[in-house]
């Protein structure tokens, strides 16, 4: 069912301790149990299961392996490979001999690496010191340090003249510029303070390594040095590269198969055990229980015996939607992942969160431009490096790329609802452009007269809103057997309907009797609505509860209020613009031009902002405070899937290699 997560059913398994290995083994590759810890009642029948020798050494081994998986460049690794047992598994780890060659080369290529830099900006510096033409070995000296440095000429020579005069420190410059390099010989009694003058100067000083020979010959030196290193390393890289593609097909099957057992022997604390008999238990999907009693008894020859545990205990969640729905449990999450016994608000979030975002922004420009930004977010920000550094480190404060790209999806379908709305309404950047072009008159031509039509939609929207949070906190109630919250939210429901309808009537005159015929039933609901809110959540909360329905229908009245402030934004640039612009003088236009431009800019960033935290905040206070309690815990099924090794159960037709349950990561 769309609107509740997946049904969850807590189960434990007895079985022979002779077949833990294997059961375990195909526990992880069903990946439908998250494995609990044994609950007391059970392990007062039994021992805590305890860990082996054989699973210390696949502890070591799991290390050893996973540092040859990260020395080795990756290859083609070919057909995934089966292992029978831990036993098979730890004789394969004996016929691999490349450890002390593969850590030996990759030493040796880290020295290399920080020589080859420390000869590179080495390089960097001399080619700096070129005016420099002494021997590098006169700057050597115990009774002076040298240092290099550029600045402007105007930084240099207030640097120059700040010199302590006391200090004996003689400066060297290179070619006259605008930026000025020299050499600054100092004793070392002064090299603080000239450190700190530095710093002061925004000056940045850079030690003389010890060399000799001219700037020339130790350049020529260094480049000779440096091509070794170079031509080492990739001698190196070669000789891993061919290891790699001798040994990776096989070190990748054995590190991914002590991994594996390395997850079991993690979970061998929540068992417990007796001398021949261990015990699991674990939450499962319901839809995947009896697969599980089947998939489990063929593999032991009916050896094992897997059963229910009536618990009152909170299921770990799995929210199932359609993929579509989908994108917009990335919202959900980022509020609360809902518990296993309530409600998945998902379905009614794509389809509200869309609209309210459409209707905010409500200009088929902003909404094109938004589309397109989200599409490129999609598409993996190509070409993001050339943006300003200041502006992707903002985006990554706020949030990380797949977050983004989650955002993009949830964003395309309120675009195209803005698109469509703006081509409606006639509103283009602020611009009535069909009406200049082919004398359309839209909405947004008479915005005066449509206004109040746009509250009365938006009211009518909050009434609906908060009528199906109070109906499905009602059903959430009813579920979990509340009489009285039944009550108090079914009073919600009648206060809201004879509250807004009162409202209106308030507003057109009509609240007598005789003005029109649907009073009384106004009057009953306020009535009736107002007992069983103080009757369901007694005096102090059913007060709050009456105002709360008030203030939440009224408060998607912002929808009006953020489309009204985008358009009177665009309106505001456009006519200072438009003004400038008819002005005349080049300097006007130009003036214009950036207002428009920036403006817009502005006003498309504040599109997206807006609408998104306002459309999701309407849903999150006044749909979700009704029914949603969140809270819930991430369904982690134990086990991963095989990439290099095949699972002992793959020969069976019946099985499938894939899990059989979709969960929240992925």
């Amino acid at each position: 069912m769309v609107l509740r997560p997946v049904r969850m059913a807590k189960v434990g398994l007895l079985g022979l301790k002779e077949d833990e290995e294997h059961l375990l083994t195909v526990l992880h590759d069903l990946r439908v149990a998250q494995i609990e810890p044994l609950s007391e009642t059970a392990m007062a029948e039994f021992g805590p299961e305890r860990g082996t020798e054989t699973l210390r050494e696949v502890g070591d081994q799991t290390l050893r392996f996973r540092g040859l998986l990260s020395a080795l460049p990756p290859v083609h690794v070919g057909a995934p490979r089966m292992f029978g047992s831990v036993a098979e598994i730890l004789e394969a780890t004996k016929t691999v001999p490349i450890d002390n060659e593969v850590a030996d080369l990759r030493r040796e290529d880290d020295r290399l690496a920080t020589e080859e830099k420390a000869a590179a900006a080495t390089m960097e510096l001399l080619d700096k010191l070129s005016f420099y033409p002494d021997r590098l070995e006169y700057l050597n000296s115990k009774s002076f340090h040298a240092f290099y440095a550029t600045a402007t000429a105007e930084n240099y020579a207030e640097f120059a003249s700040a010199l302590p005069a006391a200090t004996d420190v003689h400066l060297l410059m290179g070619p006259a510029g605008d930026t000025v390099r020299f050499l600054i010989l100092i004793p070392p009694a002064g090299t603080d303070a000239l450190s700190r003058l530095g710093q002061a100067r925004g000056i940045r000083l850079t030690a003389v390594p010890l060399l000799q020979g001219t700037v020339p010959e130790e350049f020529t030196r260094l480049s000779h040095e440096k091509a070794a290193i170079t031509h080492r390393r990739e001698e190196i890289a070669g000789r891993l590269l061919a290891i790699s593609k001798e040994w990776l097909p096989l070190v990748s099957a054995i590190g991914e198969a002590l991994e594996i057992e390395n997850r079991k022997a993690e979970v061998l604390s929540m068992l417990g055990a007796s001398r021949t008999t261990f015990a699991l238990e674990a939450w499962v999907p319901e839809r995947d229980v009896a697969r599980l009693e089947a998939v489990l008894e063929r593999e032991s020859g009916n050896r094992t015996f897997l059963y229910r545990i009536p618990t009152d205990e909170e299921p770990p969640t799995i929210m199932s939607n359609p993929r579509g729905v989908r994108r917009f449990e990335f919202f959900i999450r980022f509020y609360s992942l809902p518990q296993a016994t309530e409600w998945d608000p998902t379905l009614v979030f794509s389809i509200a969160f869309p609209i309210f975002f459409g209707f905010m922004l409500g200009d088929w420009g902003y909404g094109l431009v938004i589309l397109l930004i989200s599409l490129w977010m999609i598409a993996g920000f190509p070409g993001a490096q050339h943006l300003p550094k200041f502006g992707r480190n903002f985006v990554k404060m706020i949030m990380g790329p797949k977050g983004m790209q989650q955002l993009a999806y949830a964003l395309l379908p309120g675009c195209v609802i803005a698109i469509g709305w703006g081509l409606y309404a006639d509103a283009f950047f602020g611009f009535g452009l069909f009406h200049q072009l082919f004398g359309y008159v839209g909405p947004a031509d008479s915005l005066k007269t449509v206004v109040p039509d746009y509250l009365l939609f938006a009211g009518f929207v909050g009434l609906a809103m908060v009528v199906l949070g109070f109906v499905m906190g009602a059903l959430k109630e009813y579920f979990h057997h509340h009489p009285r919250g039944v009550v108090a939210k079914s009073g919600g429901i009648l206060f809201a309907f004879g509250i807004a309808f009162f409202g209106l009537a308030v507003i057109h005159h009509a609240t007598s009797p005789s003005s029109h015929p649907l009073i009384y039933l106004w009057y009953a609901c306020l009535g009736a609505g107002l007992v069983m809110l103080l009757l369901g959540e007694a005096l102090q909360m059913g007060m709050m509860g009456l105002i709360e329905v008030v203030s939440h229908i009224l408060s998607y009245t912002r929808l009006v209020g953020i489309l009204l402030a985008s358009a009177i934004l665009a309106l505001v640039i456009n006519t200072i613009g438009s003004g400038l612009i008819g002005g005349g003088a080049v300097f006007k236009i130009v003036a214009g031009l950036v207002i428009i431009v920036m403006g817009q800019s502005f006003n498309v960033i504040i599109g997206v902002f807006e609408p998104g935290i306002q459309g999701a905040r309407l849903i999150f206070v006044e749909y979700f405070s009704k029914f949603y309690h969140g809270n819930g815990r991430v369904f982690r099924p134990f086990g991963v899937p095989r990439t290099h090794t095949v699972s002992p159960m793959a020969a069976e037709p019946s099985v499938p290699a894939t899990p059989i349950v979709r969960t929240p990561g992925d």
